[in-house]
């Protein structure tokens, strides 16, 4: 979906029945729009989609990156206007006003800095009322002025140390934890809505299936990171049920596993449980073990796991491209819980 977002986000914005396809378009644009805009046309949106976007408090964009988008957007439905404005007439700046005339007031120009509004919105002076451009040009010369124009408050963008509050992670980023909550919860409207609980961190906490027991049994709804030693290359998978210490297969059909090439989501396989018998295998000897799809073992629940390798068998494919067996670097077990 995302290799062709274009072309869904057009359709699902041309038909009412498309309701739930349009709003996931839309969360996608919000939470990652660096991605979205660069991999498709961004000017092909429709007025209603574009406004729809720009209007939201949650939008992931500084707001000096909304406005050059708006305008990209702006010429692009006026083809024949050069795109620098000290060329253009009295009667172009009134035609990309027309254009422009419900996207402009959803533009939070006050949250700019002055450099920004300068250099940025200055040069567009003639596209805004002159009641609002008074006021912004008052607000940069002096801070202390008050606006009687309806301003927006700054959009609600998550930065660093929010991300950290979520997952306090050394392994993935916060682009692989919206993949993976994304695929566990498909209603979940954003990846903030859950918190990942740090159980167990193999570099602080050790590579043996004694401590993995230890940290881990009783706990359900956990997802793995695994960092392969030697790559960039981190495996994982979800299982919604506790684990366990005693030998036996478990099934459940809730379960899959992934992988992600150098924290690159473009490249992410996402396999699913085949054979739901055989979905996990619990024993105090083994580590998270999913099916053959992941198989963490050691000779002794004492010492550091020494057979470890990738297969396809109870699962739809294999994530890895060989089933050789690797070292891990480091590997991280998360419980996941709503905020």
């Amino acid at each position: 979906m995302k290799q062709h977002f274009g072309f869904i986000q057009q359709i699902s914005s041309q038909s009412n029945n498309l309701l739930e396809l349009r709003e996931f378009c839309t969360n996608l644009m919000i939470q990652s729009p660096e991605k979205i805009f660069k991999s498709f046309d961004f000017t092909s949106l429709s007025e209603q989609s574009l406004i729809s976007l720009i209007k939201r408090d949650d939008l992931q964009m500084k707001e000096v990156e909304v406005w050059e988008n708006v305008l990209k957007w702006g010429l692009a439905q006026n083809p024949t206007l050069i795109p620098d404005p000290s060329t253009w007439t009295d009667d172009d700046f009134k035609k990309m006003k027309i254009t422009l005339q419900n996207c402009i007031p959803l533009i939070r120009f006050f949250c700019l800095s002055a450099k920004e509004f300068s250099y940025k919105v200055r040069p567009y002076q003639k596209l805004l009322n002159n009641h609002l451009y008074e006021d912004l040009l008052n607000f940069y010369l002096d801070p202390d002025s008050i606006s009687t124009y309806n301003i927006f408050l700054p959009r609600k963008i998550i930065s660093t140390e929010n991300i950290a509050q979520i997952i306090d992670s050394q392994i993935v980023d916060s682009s692989i934890v919206s993949t993976i909550t994304s695929r566990i919860d498909k209603t979940a409207k954003s990846k903030f809505e859950y918190k990942f609980e740090l159980l167990l961190r193999g570099s602080r906490d050790g590579f043996t299936p004694k401590k993995f027991h230890e940290l881990c049994d009783g706990k359900h709804n956990t997802v793995t990171f695994i960092k392969i030693k030697g790559t960039e290359e981190i495996i994982g998978g979800y299982n919604p049920l506790k684990w366990e210490s005693y030998g036996k297969w478990i099934e459940t059909k809730a379960t899959f596993i992934f992988s992600f090439k150098n924290k690159n989501t473009e490249d992410t396989i996402i396999s699913n449980v085949e054979n739901a018998k055989y979905a996990l295998f619990y024993d105090n000897e083994h580590g998270p073990c999913f099916g053959s799809g992941i198989a963490i073992c050691a000779s002794s629940e004492y010492v550091d796991y020494d057979n470890i390798s990738c297969g396809d068998f109870y699962y739809e494919k294999s994530i890895r491209e060989t089933a050789n067996q690797f070292y891990i670097e480091d590997y991280e077990v998360f419980q996941i819980k709503r905020r």
